[in-house]
């Protein structure tokens, strides 16, 4: 069946159907002949009459034309509807931003991130108050400071030994040896 010769309107008689004389596209039953129709169809399901088969399809055809003019008429509400966002400003963008926050703003709402959130402080509260935790905090403060320390001192340390090296007679005479090399 050629959904774009089809009526829409829900109201009219006619509704789904395209030009006279035309065949059912799903049952390949005409959709004029009533008794032809049926006997297009070669053979009947046992138990079933012609005239029950003949009022099935017609129930059948109905049916998909219904389901036809339901999808034409849904598209152009889709259609209508993209208009609207269109003229509204509404990208797909801007309208997936809003979802994730208004996703995000619900579960910040929400009594499971509430709870949780109360409890995580609870813990953190419990845990920092703790003497085990203030000992060990103090104790990496402390292991920070002498850290700090010692690689000064060592660094201090080693600028010295190098300026004193640089002194040297060695170094002198390896430096004048390596300045010979570089102007000869």
């Amino acid at each position: 069946m050629d959904p774009v010769g089809q009526d829409i309107n829900l109201n009219s008689p006619n509704k789904g159907l395209g030009p006279a004389g035309g065949v059912d596209s799903l049952t390949g039953v005409s959709m004029e002949g009533g008794a032809m129709g049926v006997a297009a169809v070669n053979t009947l399901p046992p138990g079933l009459t012609e005239e029950e088969a003949e009022e099935l399809y017609s129930e059948l055809t109905k049916v998909e034309e219904e389901i036809n003019t339901l999808r034409q008429v849904l598209l152009a509400k889709e259609k209508h509807s993209a208009d609207l966002k269109r003229k509204l400003g509404l990208s797909p963008l801007n309208e997936l931003k809003q979802n994730i926050t208004k996703g995000w703003q619900d579960v910040q709402t929400s009594n499971a991130y509430v709870r949780t959130t109360e409890k995580l402080g609870e813990w953190n509260e419990k845990v920092t108050g703790s003497e085990l935790y203030k000992k060990t905090s103090e104790t990496l403060s402390v292991a920070g400071q002498k850290t700090t320390a010692a690689l000064s001192t060592m660094g201090t340390a080693l600028s010295r030994k190098l300026g004193d090296m640089r002194n040297s007679p060695t170094f002198k005479s390896f430096e004048d040896k390596v300045g010979n090399i570089k102007l000869g």
